[in-house]
């Protein structure tokens, strides 16, 4: 694992009126890590993950992506860095074919000019390379099969594993995903992670992640978790040291 810190948040905060959703959030994510941000539900995850996306902006604090401010940069800017988002309820063209849908940029990422890219076949670049990357998402997700499959024919996890796969048609740096196994039956679940820690190890790039099982995420092979509570950063480290804390546990459980 590379030491560089692609993605650096420092002392965010985020009002919504009188409401501090998220307070003082640290931590760093490192090329090649694959991080767990786990909570109990309404403790600012989401929030923390929409500030960094780009769609929302902070009320204070500092957000840096290879040393660059992404503060006041859009979605689709951030994107072009090489961090892609997925959220917690996928949207896919449910008439459309799996392989036809990655070939879809993720939403709420389009650039302004993505009506032109999509109904102008002459301002795609390279339409035979994008169509290629796109089997070989589905490979490293180990679902080649579906790829001719409408998005309407799929179930909940398959619709996830597809949302996985158009994030990673850009060639992220880092991948945020927004509970990208909620809901999803238990196999598929655990495919899903082992898939996640296989790209991760095989290609380099890094997986921040939103889960709220707390029992499941400390078993799937993750590096480091972040642990938030109340809108704070409670702790971060190492699955065991997690699972040790005592802090933690009565704040997560109510122990």
């Amino acid at each position: 694992m590379n030491e560089e810190a692609i993605l650096r948040v420092n002392k965010l905060k985020k009002e919504f009126g009188g409401l501090v959703a998220v307070k003082d959030v640290s931590f760093e994510i490192k090329s090649g890590e694959f991080v767990g941000l786990i909570g109990p539900n309404g403790c600012g995850k989401s929030t923390t993950f929409n500030c960094i996306s780009g769609l929302l902006n902070q009320t204070s604090g500092e957000i840096e992506a290879f040393g660059t401010d992404i503060s006041q940069m859009r979605p689709d800017q951030i994107q072009k860095l090489g961090f892609t988002r997925t959220f917690q309820h996928t949207r896919l063209w449910r008439q459309m074919t799996v392989i036809e849908n990655l070939m879809v940029p993720p939403r709420r990422q389009y650039s302004p000019n993505v009506l032109k890219s999509l109904f102008m076949p002459s301002s795609r670049p390279n339409e035979k390379t994008r169509l290629s990357n796109a089997y070989d998402a589905l490979d490293q997700l180990e679902v080649p099969h579906m790829a001719h499959n409408l998005a309407s024919e799929l179930s909940g996890g398959q619709s996830k594993l597809v949302d996985i796969g158009r994030s990673l048609m850009g060639e992220p740096q880092l991948l945020l995903l927004d509970e990208p196994v909620a809901g999803v039956a238990g196999p598929l679940a655990m495919k899903i992670f082992n898939n996640l820690r296989r790209i991760v190890d095989e290609t380099g790039i890094s997986v921040l992640i939103i889960e709220h099982n707390m029992d499941f995420i400390l078993r799937q092979g993750v590096d480091r978790i972040i642990v938030m509570n109340e809108g704070e950063v409670l702790m971060v480290g190492t699955p065991d040291e997690v699972k040790n804390n005592r802090e933690v546990i009565e704040a997560y459980l109510g122990e």
